[in-house]
């Protein structure tokens, strides 16, 4: 049994809602919205060459580099499950297929992006290329929701996509470190989130249950959950998260090295599961948590990333748009047959290659990851925010909602017999 309404309801119209204010809000009366996103409200000090060692904390600031990592982490959490756990949804050949189709996903995408970008000129092309990664990205909750749609809850596609969608997730989360920096890359500090990993992991997860080895009340574990509980990862969370602002990489992915020391479950039942809110492991007890906490942030988040002009559209809003909507199904049907047929690691039983094509177009939605791509490959005017560049992005990132009546025209056009249950 799978939550969809429930999942979207909490993590998802509380995003669309901020996103639709910030969009009234920034056509009605640009420059107060703009006073909004940039509001100061501290000064702290900032080791680097920005404004002279010192920098402003803004609710933009805030929100996007340290807030969202509370987000990304729960994303983690769920990756870190489905890779790591005997009957994790990305282990073993029933993932096989959707990864290498997740590769298509984003290769598909990249390569329109790029190839269209440079048919528009070397000028245009200067201006977005740094933007390839933008239209890589899938929304897992608008997706999986579309995908029931159009499939059917009881239609194998719908598993396939699923796991298409944590496996992008997961490696939108890599290009984010690797090829979007803060700043000057200074890898070192990377070794104090990887001691603050450690040295969690250690004292507050190993050492308890190696004390308790043998001994059935497992005392010393149950100290530390009881006594202490979170407060060790809190720690070392901003501990890491300081690591990654410092190394130049992006600040919001700062909780990632942590969340695989958090004490889990045994099993899983996957994402939107009914029954996870029934296990009271360390790890899903912080996911419980934090619940309430996200919903509010990725209102802020669409909130003060989405308020985008709707004269900005330009070349970048069709690049991102037809990277998602041409490329991402392209990538998916072309990889997934590859190998489903060439490699002969098949598909789930019930499912056609034509499936593929439609799962792709499904998966075009990016949204909210894209949306947080396209606010860190350009950087903004430090005085206006959004450069035109940036905002035309985020404009494509935002009309990828579209894909939703592209996959439902899709699945009737290539015959999708919807299976309930």
């Amino acid at each position: 049994m799978y939550r969809v309404w429930g999942f979207i309801t909490n993590y998802s119209l509380l995003l669309i809602l901020g996103a639709v204010i910030a969009l009234i809000w920034a056509n009605v009366d640009s420059h107060s919205y703009h006073t909004f996103v940039e509001f100061p409200i501290a000064e702290h000090f900032f080791i680097g060459e920005m404004h002279e060692g010192h920098r402003m904390l803004t609710l933009h600031y805030l929100v996007n580099d340290l807030l969202m990592a509370l987000f990304f982490a729960i994303a983690a959490k769920e990756v870190w499950e489905a890779v790591i756990l005997k009957q994790g949804s990305l282990r073993g050949k029933k993932a096989a297929t959707p990864l290498v189709a997740t590769a298509g996903g984003m290769l598909g995408p990249i390569a329109v992006y790029l190839v269209l970008a440079m048919i528009l000129g070397s000028d245009t092309f200067d201006a977005v290329k740094n933007g390839w990664a933008v239209p890589t990205a899938t929304d897992i909750a608008f997706s999986y929701l579309v995908g029931r749609v159009v499939f059917g809850a009881g239609h194998p596609a719908v598993r396939f996509l699923l796991l298409l969608a944590i496996a992008d997730d997961a490696a939108g989360l890599v290009i984010l470190a690797i090829f979007y920096p803060t700043g000057d890359l200074a890898v070192q500090w990377l070794l104090l989130s990887i001691a603050a990993a450690v040295a969690v992991f250690v004292l507050a997860n190993w050492l308890p249950r190696k004390l308790d080895k043998g001994r059935e009340l497992r005392p010393n574990s149950t100290w530390v959950r009881n006594t202490l509980g979170f407060w060790p990862y809190l720690i070392a969370g901003c501990i890491s998260w300081y690591g990654f602002m410092r190394a130049g990489i992006h600040p919001a992915l700062g909780l990632l090295p942590i969340v695989p020391t958090i004490p889990h479950a045994d099993r899983a039942f996957g994402i939107f599961a009914e029954a996870e809110k029934h296990l009271t492991d360390l790890l899903n007890d912080i996911e419980h948590k934090l619940k309430t906490p996200v919903e509010v942030i990725l209102f802020f988040f669409g909130l003060l990333n989405a308020g985008v002009e709707f004269n900005a559209i330009g070349d970048p809003t069709w690049l991102v748009l037809a990277g998602l909507i041409i490329g991402k199904p392209l990538g998916i049907l072309l990889m997934g047959a590859f190998a489903a047929h060439v490699l002969r690691l098949g598909l789930p039983e019930g499912m056609r290659t034509s499936d593929l094509f439609v799962i792709g177009c499904v998966a075009a939605i990016g949204f909210t990851v894209s949306l947080f791509i396209a606010a860190v490959a350009f950087e903004p005017d430090a005085m206006l925010g959004d450069t035109p560049v940036q905002a035309a992005a985020k404009m494509g990132a935002l009309f990828s909602f579209g894909a939703a009546i592209i996959s439902i025209v899709m699945g009737k056009l290539f015959g999708v017999k919807k299976v309930e249950g």
